[in-house]
């Protein structure tokens, strides 16, 4: 379980930077709403960390791949909840820079996604 938390954590890394790439893309340059910005950020990212969590984390080989897919997405789902809460905790009452904040809540969120992921998903 050791190993597979470090590679969840590096494919994770992947993720910060799509997650804060399209959030930045949607929050600075769109002028979106901070949290739809994030929320579409951490979903894009929860796309592309499940093909890889799927390959390479967990060497699943699952062929219901569409209903773990949807597993995968709800469990994110959970954790954008998390996420949200802990950024608006952060950034509007405690007043941390927003993008610390999301950091932050990342970190959170991923104990969330892993274990969930591990013991009902993969």
């Amino acid at each position: 379980m050791i190993l597979q938390f470090i590679k969840f954590c590096v494919v994770g890394g992947s993720g910060v930077f799509v997650d804060f790439g399209i959030t930045y893309l949607c929050k600075e340059w769109l002028r979106m709403n901070k949290y739809v910005a994030n929320s579409i950020g951490f979903l894009c990212a929860s796309t592309t960390n499940y093909v890889l969590d799927r390959v390479w984390t967990f060497r699943n080989e699952d062929p219901d791949i569409a209903g773990q897919y949807l597993r995968f997405l709800g469990i994110a789902l959970a954790g954008l909840a998390i996420n949200n809460l802990t950024i608006w905790v952060l950034h509007n009452r405690l007043k941390l820079n927003f993008y610390a904040a999301k950091l932050l809540a990342t970190g959170v969120v991923t104990f969330w996604n892993f274990f969930m992921n591990y013991f009902f998903n993969f």
